[in-house]
């Protein structure tokens, strides 16, 4: 019996941080272990708002290779960069057809950039491109052209896999048949607990992410900014409401989560010495995969080789899905 379909995808916007690492890219190579998983850089979200042909060239790289570095390998998985698959935007049109607005109008991302329009003063719309509108249904083709079963997300993904799963039925029950794999999210909590520099959600909209593989001495400067309160070092302190702890325990074993939280609670640590703590532990964690990445991102041709060995497996299997579309449809027979 062949293994379920495990999907995920990362938008290639900026440097990929350690809340991609543990929400992302972590979990899905954890799945790959029972699911036939694959991968992909969706560039063509990005373009919502990355417009610097540098910058989408670098960000895609550092993408891959940052999978890569973390683990894993091209030889055993599916990794394609979603523009090299030109089946997806022709699926997405005919998902179009089968889309109700409303669902759009629902989605999470415009009613959040609507919402903070508005408490802006300005127009709901204001700034909303159809990228940004018509963002779940790209969503929906870059899951559902690949037989996916299982989508692990975040909370505020879940929406779009559900809309996603709602368009499909419509359209197996619309031609009388399976022709779309009906996909289930799996939650993934990290994504909602990795703290950034500020103790907010770590996001690139916040601009308080720590990069995945930054060189040592600017990721102890950075990790030296976190928010800490006002405590003197010799006063015991609370490691459950300590942003520099909530970042150490996801890296950190139990034993050594205990030890730390022994020490905050006798007092005489100081946030420098628990800063330099977790310093020390991330750089355990990312210091050879960051070797790896910037070998990888020094000669970028064998990812240009993976990559285009992915794109031509991913067409393989897209296909064979738009092939399904277009019989039962009429769309494209004579």
């Amino acid at each position: 019996m062949s293994k379920k379909v495990s999907l995920t995808g990362i938008k290639p916007t900026g440097q990929v941080h350690i809340g991609n690492y543990l929400g992302a890219i972590k979990q899905a190579l954890q799945l790959s272990e029972k699911y036939d998983a694959r991968y992909f850089i969706a560039d063509y979200h990005a373009l919502n708002t990355v417009r610097d042909k540098e910058e989408m060239s670098q960000s895609t790289y550092g993408v891959a290779a940052s999978w890569i570095a973390s683990g894993l390998d091209p030889e055993q998985v599916l990794l394609y960069r979603q523009s090299d698959v030109p089946e997806t935007f022709e699926l997405s049109t005919f998902l179009m057809a089968f889309t109700a607005k409303g669902h759009m109008n629902r989605a999470h991302a415009y009613k959040d950039k609507s919402a903070k329009n508005q408490a802006d003063g300005k127009d709901a719309d204001f700034g909303v491109n159809m990228g940004l509108y018509t963002y779940p249904v790209l969503m929906a083709a870059d899951i559902l052209l690949f037989d996916t079963d299982i989508v692990p997300v975040g909370k505020d993904q879940k929406q779009h896999v559900e809309i996603c799963a709602d368009i499909a039925g419509s359209i197996n029950h619309c031609y009388g048949e399976e022709l779309l794999r009906i996909p289930t999210p799996v939650m993934n909590e990290m994504t909602e607990t990795v703290t950034g520099l500020d103790g907010r959600k770590m996001s690139k909209s916040y601009d308080n992410t720590i990069p995945l593989f930054m060189p040592p001495k600017k990721l102890r400067k950075l990790v030296m900014k976190i928010v800490t309160n006002s405590q003197d070092m010799e006063e015991p302190k609370d490691p459950d409401t300590c942003n520099v702890f909530a970042l150490y325990k996801l890296f950190a074993d139990e034993q050594r989560q205990e030890d730390l939280k022994a020490r905050y609670r006798a007092g005489g640590l100081g946030w420098g010495h628990a800063k330099q703590e977790l310093f020390e532990i991330l750089e355990e964690t990312f210091a050879a995969k960051r070797d790896k990445y910037d070998e990888l991102m020094a000669d970028t041709s064998y990812l240009d080789k993976v990559l285009a060995e992915g794109a031509t497996k991913a067409r393989e299997i897209a296909s064979a899905t738009i092939g399904r579309l277009r019989k039962a449809s009429g769309i494209g027979s004579l």
